[in-house]
């Protein structure tokens, strides 16, 4: 009875208590895939602030991390985020795609919904504060052009895209890095979230026939009026 009490109370007050079960914790289950892999570099391609390079760390990885981040406000605390982490390499700033040149972003007021892409109203309505907020036209790199730069005869190398609907761009831009790379996590949409993007099952038709298959896949963006899962996190292996 009073445990009931005290979990009720503290959700009120917007928290929730979990009994902690490291066989099946989002961040146990990433870090045996990526130890059975013998993981040694992850490609952080969308790093924003630097939330999952210190997911990473919390998780227990401490291989090298290279992180890439085209906005100057995220970027700016990224450098931050790493600096007393000789591991973890910022690239220079630059947002990652299919060609190399420049393009314009939308700054989205959450900062970690901004996109290359028009967002649609399936994502406002779900998230009101990632409406976008201005622009900023910033340099475009592929995959291909940068990462060997990061690249060690003894890398084991692991991408993590999270793009907001950018995806496949990212992907086609990064060809020639597919045969150095054991394993990707993609954050994937179920609806259309924004313009012109792939959904689900056409970005894992598009990873396996690049040689990869499903192993996981976490909850991600949910819309908390209807309940409706909008996107996932999908992580693949080479077969």
């Amino acid at each position: 009875m009073l445990k009931s009490f005290v979990k009720r109370t503290i959700r009120r007050l917007g928290f929730d208590i979990r009994r902690y079960n490291p066989a099946s914790s989002e961040s146990a289950q990433l870090m045996r895939m990526l130890s059975a892999h013998r993981v040694n570099l992850v490609f952080d391609v969308g790093a924003n602030a630097g939330q999952f390079g210190h997911f990473l760390r919390d998780a227990g990885y401490r291989g090298r991390i290279v992180s890439f981040e085209p906005l100057s406000a995220a970027w700016d605390k990224l450098l931050e985020a790493s600096r007393k982490d000789a591991l973890w390499e910022i690239a220079p700033r630059a947002a990652i795609g299919s060609d190399d040149g420049e393009i314009e972003i939308h700054v989205a007021g959450n900062s970690v919904s901004s996109s290359v892409l028009e967002m649609l109203d399936a994502h406002t309505s779900a998230a009101p504060k990632s409406v976008y907020v201005g622009k900023e036209r910033v340099t475009l790199l592929r995959l291909d052009s940068i990462a060997p730069d990061y690249l060690r005869p003894d890398s084991v190398a692991f991408l993590k895209i999270d793009t907001q609907g950018y995806e496949d761009r990212v992907l086609l831009g990064a060809t020639g890095l597919f045969d150095r790379l054991v394993g990707l996590q993609l954050e994937l949409s179920l609806v259309p979230l924004y313009k012109g993007q792939c959904l689900f099952e056409e970005m894992v038709e598009q990873v396996k026939a690049n040689g990869f298959e499903l192993w996981g896949m976490t909850q991600g963006f949910v819309n908390s009026q209807s309940g409706r899962l909008l996107q996932v996190d999908a992580t693949f292996f080479r077969h």
